[in-house]
């Protein structure tokens, strides 16, 4: 699942569209389109594309950021780009992130794997034999699917057991107390315990307690492992963006509202007023939540010349009725634009914080209730780089089996002391569960959570200092180089996302992402939708995933297009119908 945004500012870029530097033109006069599209990160980029592809090249993507690519953003470190954001391609059989890699050669098909030599210590800097760790290792994951079966069978958990973590926990015991020796008996529950940090990082979560244990496995895994690009998954946004023209993508542009029901007066289209007929309409009406027949079509014959569409806001102003375009979308330059359709991929986050304020009138019950019900956890990197290597050359990782009993770390029973600005202070970067080699002289490490944001507001030299004196201690080797450069993300910080991915927590559901892809309509005898949303978020199978979002992308495309499209567009658009099938597939 994935990931992240830079704390300090990334060099520029040399390729204006793959690389996510600014594109687009200055604001001066607004503009209507046919199809506004709010983001450009995979959702937004895929949604041009299907739109492209089938006719429709009336549309225009409003970018808060300087660059395109959303959570997909690289550096340079170390002679090697480094991902801030999303780091893997999560499964092979019917990814479609696959398949546009393997197409543009960005991939190998033939995977050979590097060598994986993985180191696990204690404070006291205690190697664990491979054996205990490969042990642990394979009755947690175990664990893990038992936890996941819950989804699809009839039968329910034990008593009092809501969580993931509760499980997990549960199961741990059972196997702990088959054990004689107090000292096996504590070191097999630090790895445990490091297995479970691992775990928060990959479902984007403070703790594993907070993720509902009936609802894990609405989660699909796609076959095939992970997969990692040669030259770093930003270069995913080439082929993305190939076919987009420049002038379609307008950057820095924050969207301050999305007056999506406006209706005929006197002097124009006004908004609706929030009401009994808005509510009416939005709340109550079959047509917010349901799938609704699909009439006419956005075809090449059906748009405006681009050239008098364009989304150079220099121009003159528009000449098309008001009354065409019933969607006002007002920047926070103040500058407006105008459409008859929306996308919004805006992040769950940023959902979260602004959704009263960015709709109006606002979303319907339902929905702000999905929005607050999601989980958008904070995962964020940590990348230390270093003038010469010091690891042994086999090294790939080392494991930090911290004691988290002598620090009450998992006092989760008491949630004040365990978010107090005191208590992270102390134990912040003990949430830290690894270091992985990225290159010889390049180190990765991971942290989530409450603890990931208190990282958040630390200067980058005080984590590089924290990290040296946590691998001197476990490597016990007071020789261990200070890092040249520490770069860390920030995901939680950044105005446009608040986070990192979704999950759902304890109490929310499936249905919670299902309700918030639901598309709106401006009223009950619309044929087509006013307002789509696109985004990990909305896909109820793939969330927290890049492919995840771009099926969702190109789903709320497909709801704008017409009945003659062909069928294997749509079917393909739909993640959940290979949900069935590929788990019992496996690749050699």
């Amino acid at each position: 699942m994935d990931d992240n945004t830079p704390r300090t500012p990334a060099p520029s870029p040399t390729d204006e569209h793959a690389n996510g530097s600014e594109v687009g033109a200055t604001a001066l006069q607004p503009t209507n389109f046919k199809v506004l599209i709010i983001g450009a990160g995979v959702a937004g980029l895929s949604a041009a594309n299907h739109l492209l592809q089938n006719g429709c090249n009336n549309f225009c993507i409003l970018e808060a950021r300087g660059r395109i690519g959303g959570r997909i953003v690289s550096i340079p470190m170390a002679k090697h780009k480094v991902e801030l954001g999303a780091n893997w391609i999560h499964g092979v059989l019917g990814n479609p992130i696959f398949e546009i890699a393997v197409q543009h050669g960005l991939v190998s098909v033939v995977n050979i794997p590097k060598p994986h030599k993985i180191v696990a210590t204690t404070e006291d800097g205690l190697q664990v034999p491979f054996s205990i760790l490969q042990e642990i290792y394979e009755a947690y994951v175990c664990f893990l699917r038992r936890c996941d079966e819950y989804f699809l069978c009839q039968y329910s958990p034990p008593p009092d057991i809501n969580s993931v973590g509760e499980h997990i926990n549960y199961e741990i015991q059972i196997y702990l107390n088959s054990l004689d020796d107090p000292k096996e008996k504590h070191l097999k529950q630090l790895i445990f315990n490091c297995l479970l940090k691992r775990e928060t990082c990959i479902t984007g979560c403070h703790d594993m307690n907070e993720i509902d244990l009936l609802e894990l496995g609405s989660y699909t895994e796609l076959q095939g492992g992970n997969i990692v690009l040669p030259a770093g998954y930003s270069s995913i946004l080439r082929p993305l963006t190939a076919e987009i023209p420049k002038q379609s993508i307008i950057t820095k542009c924050p969207v301050k509202k999305i007056h999506w029901k406006r209706k005929k007066t006197l002097t124009g289209l006004d908004t609706v007023d929030e009401g009994s007929e808005c509510e009416q309409d939005s709340d109550d009406s079959e047509k917010t939540v349901t799938e609704f027949p699909i009439a006419g079509s956005i075809t090449s014959t059906a748009v405006n010349n681009t050239a008098n569409n364009s989304p150079s806001r220099g121009g003159s102003a528009e000449s098309d009725s008001n009354d065409d375009y019933p969607i006002q979308v007002t920047c926070e330059d103040g500058s407006i634009f105008k459409a008859e359709h929306v996308i919004c991929t805006v992040p769950l986050g940023v959902l979260k914080q602004n959704h009263k304020t960015l709709f109006d009138p606002e979303l319907p019950h339902y929905k702000q209730e999905a929005i607050e019900h999601l989980m958008f956890g904070t995962v964020d990197k940590i990348y230390l780089e270093y003038d010469r290597p010091f690891l042994n050359a086999d090294i790939s990782e080392v494991m930090l089996l911290w004691d988290d009993d002598k620090y009450d770390l998992h006092a989760t029973s008491n949630a004040e002391h365990d978010s107090s600005n005191d208590y992270l202070s102390k134990n912040w970067f003990k949430k830290i569960y690894s270091f992985a080699k990225v290159t010889d002289t390049l180190l990765l490490g991971w942290i989530s959570g409450r603890e990931a944001e208190y990282m958040e507001t630390l200067d980058n030299e005080v984590v590089a200092d924290k990290c040296t004196e946590i691998l001197r201690i476990f490597l016990q080797d007071p020789c261990v180089p200070k890092p040249k450069k520490c770069v860390c993300t920030s995901w939680k910080s950044q105005t446009f996302t608040k986070g990192s991915y979704t999950s759902i927590p304890v109490g929310a559901l499936q249905e919670d992402i299902e309700n918030l892809a639901q598309p709106l309509y401006a009223s009950s005898q619309a044929l087509k939708p006013a307002v789509v949303f696109a985004g990990e978020h909305t896909h109820s199978n793939f969330y927290s995933t890049v492919h995840g979002a771009y099926l969702s992308g190109r789903t709320a495309a497909q709801s704008l297009l017409g009945k003659e499209e062909p069928n294997e567009i749509i079917l393909e658009s739909d993640g959940s119908d290979l949900s069935a099938w590929i788990q019992g597939i496996a690749l050699d």
